[in-house]
């Protein structure tokens, strides 16, 4: 300690200032000194001796403020976590080749990864091991039309990049408006999210029937937020809706559609709204982790002794491996699940059989604007297909594709109005249409193509007529004008191809059982279109997705026994 003598109108805040000390500690030591601010000119001062080098490490810690206190500094920021690389973590094959997993995911479409979701939702706390396949690259991050970039031109554009968008009905000549979409996510990332479900009826060529599926579809639409609030408040909606329910189409409705419209409350965000299958692997990488791989193409499902033992695949730079597991789920598209079972020497007779999807009739229709109010809105109305009307209707607008998803581009007030009615009809699921290997034509990596042999048959030519007839009746109802007549667009352009893998009770005449367990190898599953065995005139999405659900809840439930 040392004493120094106050000089003129120096006070002890002032020494306390000029020794680095605060008013407290020189308070502390000099009782004679009642106030920082008494002037203590002649006097002594006592000042306390420096703190040892551990406290002068302490002060280092702390900061000053004007009066001369000091508070503590925030402690510095940990150090940062292993870096991702990308805005999902990846696993490379060559890692994923040195494990053993419980289950493989082929596919990230609609079907896998709502497998994957299930799975990781009920396997949270196990530590089973999931990997999922896909041969596609990163793409989007979420549904297309999620992002404000995006207008229509803009994202055509980009989707039919051919480094995505592969259109292999160009070398087909019964199945030519087919094609295949390979990125993260699959299709999801750029559907239309209309989401209803199959009629009971449609059920006939099924070995389940409508109730046995109706508590997964509960469950499908509650995680893809399936509801019909989209056209809420639409002028437009409500007019067209009363004049076809008040024209004889009594079943006509609001479209039911996979989109979150909740609004932010208590912080909770909602501003996903569009619905993809990148929310389900949001999903579970909030459950548990797991391992993906995507550029992984594969080709062949491995056996031995009648059992599933993994696959091998392909990466985009031609180096192949093996990824074993324990349990396979193949959900990599009807084109794509059906060629890796065909590459795998599967013995199945139904294999690749019964092709089936939608006939596609399309018109394009406008209505003069002055028959609404000043706020027109958009219209998204389904009419659903019925015993005695083998296919449904949807109508869409205004301009069916520009104005219909996100505004972020000034509109024009237009005086006439544009939409769209678009007709999907129930096509027969017949022996003969068919996938099969082109072995005369190869991919990049040496694996044969697919070919497709298809035909509408007489009784689907029928159905586009009734068809064709009511989508007029029901412009008509509608008090719009045709564009253009209706038109039926080549086969495959409806992508909603499915039954090449169709479930059934006859190991004969279908390809996997009741809950998608491909005939003769328990522990091989399909959770894709191809497993369909008839979709009515629904969109198949929806069903897709209850029946994966199904499907994992039985492998679930199989592990636990």
């Amino acid at each position: 300690m040392k004493i120094v003598i106050g000089r003129v109108n120096e006070t002890l805040k002032v020494i306390a200032k000029s020794h680095n000390m605060s008013i407290d500690q020189l308070l502390s030591v000099n009782s004679h000194i009642t106030s920082a601010n008494t002037v203590v000119k002649g006097q002594k001062v006592k000042i306390p001796s420096p703190p040892k080098r551990a406290m002068i490490r302490k002060r280092r810690q702390q900061v000053q403020t004007p009066i001369g206190q000091f508070i503590d500094a925030c402690p510095p920021e940990k150090p940062p976590l292993k870096p991702l690389d990308n805005w999902i973590p990846l696993t490379t094959l060559e890692e994923m080749s040195q494990k053993m997993y419980d289950v493989i995911i082929v596919g990230s479409g609609a079907g896998g990864g709502a497998a994957l979701w299930r799975l990781c939702e009920k396997w949270k706390d196990s530590g089973k091991k999931v990997a999922m396949l896909e041969a596609g690259d990163l793409l989007l991050q979420s549904h297309a039309q999620n992002l404000p970039t995006f207008n229509f031109e803009r994202l055509q554009r980009y989707l039919l990049n051919p480094n995505y968008s592969h259109p292999i009905g160009l070398e087909w000549d019964d199945f030519s408006g087919a094609t295949q979409f390979f990125a993260l996510g699959g299709r999801t990332i750029h559907w239309g999210t209309v989401s209803p479900r199959l009629q009971p009826e449609d059920f006939k060529d099924w070995p389940i029937n409508y109730h046995d599926l109706s508590p997964y579809y509960t469950i499908a639409e509650k995680i893809m937020n399936v509801n019909q609030l989209y056209t809420r408040d639409s002028a437009l909606q409500s007019v067209l809706l009363e004049r076809l329910l008040q024209g004889g189409f009594i079943h006509a409705e609001n479209y039911p559609m996979a989109v979150d419209l909740d609004m932010t409350k208590y912080g909770k965000v909602h501003s996903n709204v569009f619905f993809s299958s990148i929310n389900f692997l949001a999903y579970a990488l909030n459950k548990t982790s797991f391992d993906l791989a995507v550029n992984a193409s594969v080709y062949e499902v491995l056996q031995e002794n009648g059992t599933a033992c993994g696959v091998k695949v392909v990466s985009k730079n031609n180096e192949h491996y093996t990824i074993k597991g324990k349990t396979i789920i193949l959900a990599a598209s009807t084109f794509g699940t059906t060629r890796i079972l065909l590459n795998s020497a599967i013995t199945s007779p139904a294999l690749g059989h019964y092709l089936a999807n939608h006939s596609f009739v399309f018109a394009n229709v406008n209505t003069d604007r002055s028959q609404f109010p000043e706020e027109v809105g958009v219209a998204g109305i389904l009419i659903p297909s019925s015993i005695n009307k083998p296919f449904q209707l949807q109508i869409q607008g205004t301009d069916p594709f520009n104005y219909f998803w996100y505004q972020f581009e000034e509109r024009p007030i237009e005086p006439i109005l544009k939409l769209a009615i678009i007709g999907f009809g129930i096509v027969e699921s017949r022996y003969e249409n068919r996938l099969s290997l082109n072995y005369s034509s190869v991919d990049e990596y040496g694996i044969p193509k697919l070919k497709a042999t298809f035909s509408y048959s007489e009784r689907d030519y029928q159905v586009i007529e009734q068809m064709t007839s009511s989508l007029t009746s029901a412009a008509k109802e509608m008090n719009v004008t045709m564009d253009t007549q209706p038109c039926l667009f080549t086969p495959g352009m409806d992508q909603h191809e499915f039954g090449t893998c169709r479930m059934g009770n006859n190991p004969k005449t279908s390809v996997t059982n009741s809950i998608g367990q491909v005939h003769g190898i328990d522990n091989l599953f399909i959770c894709d279109n191809s497993v369909l065995p008839s979709i009515g005139a629904a969109n198949p999405t929806l069903t897709t997705v209850a029946c994966s659900i199904r499907t994992v809840d039985y492998i679930i439930n199989r592990y636990l026994t």
